[in-house]
C-alpha cells in the first residue's frame, strides 16, 4: 500500500516536464507561422513583377559572383562595379552556396523571409520568459506583423535581412544577462553593413553598463570591445569601402542637400511610427533603444534623403527587434516598480500592440493583400514579358530598367540602362508603358550608344527589346 502510494503521484510529478516542450516550441511556431506569410508577400511581387527599385538585381549579382567564386560584381552599379566599394556587406556570401544549388532571384527573397522569421524566436523567447507565455506571444506575434518588417519584405532583398535576426538574438541574451553571448551575436553586424559598427558600439556599451556591479572584467571587455567596433566602422567608411571603389564612399552626398532640419513633420511621423503602435511609448524606459537604436536613427535623421527617413522601404526593419525587445525590458522593469497606474499600463501592452499590429496588418500593411486573389495570381502580362525576355540568349550583355531586369540577372550580364559607361550591350529592355523613351525607343537606345543601331524585337506588356544591328 504504502509502495504504490509512493508510486501514483510520479506521473503527476512528471506532468511539467510534458508540458514543457509547447512552451519551448511556441516562438518557433510563431516563426513558422510568418514565414510563409513574408514568403507570399515578396514572391507573390516577384510574380507580379512590381517593383520600384534595382536592389534585389544589385544583390543577385553580387551573390551570383560569390556562388562562383568570383569577385563580388554588380555590374548594374556600374560596369565591374566591386559591390564592397558600394557598402560593406561580405556577409552576403552566406547565400551563396544556397544560390549555388538554387540559382535565381526567388532564392534571396526566401532566404530574406527564413531570416526575418528567425528574428521572431528570441523576441518571442525573451518576452515569455520575461512576461509568461501569453504576453510572449503576443509580443512575439506583433513584432513579426510590425510595420517595419512588413515594409521591409515587401521590398527588394538588402543585407540587414542578417541584421534583424543577429540584434534580435544578441539583445535576448542581454535580457537573459548572458553577456558574453550578447557580444558573440552582435559581432558578425560589423560584416552587415558599415554603419552596424556603430550599433554593435552602442550593443557593447549595454552591456557593460548592466554588467558593471557583477562582472567588471565583462564590462571592461565590452567597453574595448565597443571602442574596437567604432574604430573598424570608422576605418570601413574611409579605408576598406574607398578601397574597393572608384571614387570613394559613395553616400557622403545623402547628408547634403537640404541636410537635417528637411521633412521635420514627416521626420517625426516616422519616429511616432517607431514608438507609438509597436510600444506605447514604454520602450522609451528601456536603455536597450534609447542606445542601440541611436546609431540608425541618427543617420538616417541627419539626412536630406526622404528615402532614408520616411516610412516606407526596409530602413526601419532593424528598429523593429530594438523596439520590441526594449518593450518587454522595460514591462519587466516597471510590473516591479510603485506606481499601480503604469504596471497596469505596461500589463496591458502586449495585447496592446498585438491589436495594432493586427489592425494595420488588415488594413494599411502588405498583409492586408494577403486576401485578395491578384496576390497569388501571375498576370497575363508577365507572362508575355518572360516569354519575350526568352529571346534574349544566356551570357547576354543587356542594358535594362528596373521591370525587366530580375528576370535577366541569374543568366546575362546587367547593366543600369544609361549607365553602361562605354560598354556597348547586345541587348536593350525598358519598360516604356508610359512612353518616356519615346514613341520610337530604337532612337532613343541610338542617342544613348552614339554610332550604334538597334532594331525592335518586340513588345509586351509595355516592355520593349530591341537587339544591336550587327550586320552593318
Amino acid at each position: 500500500m504504502t509502495s504504490d502510494a509512493i508510486a501514483r503521484p510520479a506521473p503527476a510529478a512528471q506532468a511539467p516536464a510534458r508540458a514543457a516542450a509547447p512552451r519551448w516550441a511556441g516562438p518557433w511556431l510563431v516563426a513558422a507561422g510568418l514565414f510563409p506569410v513574408y514568403l507570399v508577400l515578396s514572391v507573390g511581387r516577384f510574380r507580379r513583377m512590381d517593383w520600384a527599385s534595382w536592389d534585389l538585381g544589385i544583390f543577385e549579382q553580387a551573390i551570383r559572383a560569390y556562388a562562383h567564386l568570383q569577385t563580388p560584381v554588380a555590374d548594374l552599379k556600374g560596369p565591374g562595379a566591386n559591390i564592397l566599394g558600394d557598402h560593406f556587406s561580405p556577409i552576403i556570401a552566406l547565400v551563396a552556396p544556397v544560390y549555388r544549388v538554387f540559382p535565381g532571384p526567388v532564392t534571396l527573397l526566401v532566404v530574406q523571409a527564413a531570416l526575418f522569421a528567425l528574428s521572431a524566436v528570441p523576441v518571442t523567447r525573451a518576452a515569455s520568459r520575461l512576461l509568461g507565455r501569453p504576453r510572449g506571444i503576443a509580443v512575439g506575434v506583433a513584432y513579426g506583423l510590425s510595420w517595419g518588417v512588413q515594409r521591409a519584405v515587401e521590398f527588394d532583398f538588402h543585407e540587414i535581412a542578417f541584421a534583424v535576426p543577429l540584434l534580435a538574438f544578441a539583445l535576448e541574451a542581454v535580457l537573459a544577462r548572458r553577456w558574453r553571448a550578447a557580444l558573440l551575436w552582435g559581432l558578425p553586424l560589423l560584416l552587415v553593413k558599415e554603419d552596424l559598427g556603430f550599433t554593435l558600439a552602442a550593443l557593447a556599451v549595454v552591456v557593460a553598463w548592466r554588467s558593471r556591479t557583477t562582472d567588471r572584467r565583462t564590462a571592461w571587455a565590452a567597453l574595448g570591445l565597443a571602442a574596437a567596433a567604432c574604430v573598424f566602422a570608422v576605418l570601413v567608411f574611409t579605408v576598406f569601402i574607398p578601397a574597393f571603389a572608384t571614387d570613394g564612399y559613395g553616400y557622403w552626398h545623402k547628408i547634403d542637400g537640404a541636410g537635417p532640419f528637411a521633412g521635420t513633420g514627416t521626420k517625426l511621423a516616422t519616429l511616432g511610427w517607431v514608438l507609438i503602435p509597436t510600444s506605447g511609448l514604454l520602450a522609451l524606459r528601456s536603455p536597450l533603444l534609447l542606445l542601440v537604436a541611436a546609431p540608425t536613427l541618427g543617420w538616417r535623421f541627419l539626412s536630406g534623403d526622404d528615402h532614408y527617413w520616411s516610412t516606407d522601404w526596409h530602413y526601419s526593419a532593424v528598429l523593429m527587434p530594438v523596439v520590441a525587445l526594449a518593450l518587454v525590458d522595460a514591462i519587466d522593469t516597471v510590473r516591479r516598480g510603485e506606481r499601480p497606474w503604469l504596471r497596469a499600463y505596461a500589463l496591458q501592452l502586449p495585447t496592446a500592440v498585438l491589436a495594432a499590429s493586427l489592425a494595420l496588418a488588415m488594413t494599411s500593411m502588405p498583409t492586408a493583400k494577403l486576401t485578395e486573389a491578384s496576390t497569388y495570381d501571375k498576370p497575363d502580362r508577365v507572362v508575355a514579358i518572360e516569354k519575350l525576355l526568352d529571346r534574349i540568349p544566356d551570357g547576354a550583355t543587356v542594358e535594362a530598367d528596373t521591370t525587366p531586369l530580375t528576370r535577366l540577372t541569374s543568366r546575362c550580364r546587367v547593366l543600369w540602362i544609361g549607365g553602361s559607361k562605354g560598354v556597348v550591350p547586345d541587348w536593350i529592355t525598358i519598360d516604356n508603358g508610359n512612353k518616356w523613351a519615346g514613341e520610337d525607343p530604337t532612337r532613343y537606345a541610338s542617342q544613348l550608344h552614339p554610332g550604334e543601331r538597334y532594331t525592335l524585337v518586340g513588345e509586351a506588356g509595355g516592355i520593349v527589346l530591341m537587339q544591336r544591328d550587327t550586320t552593318g
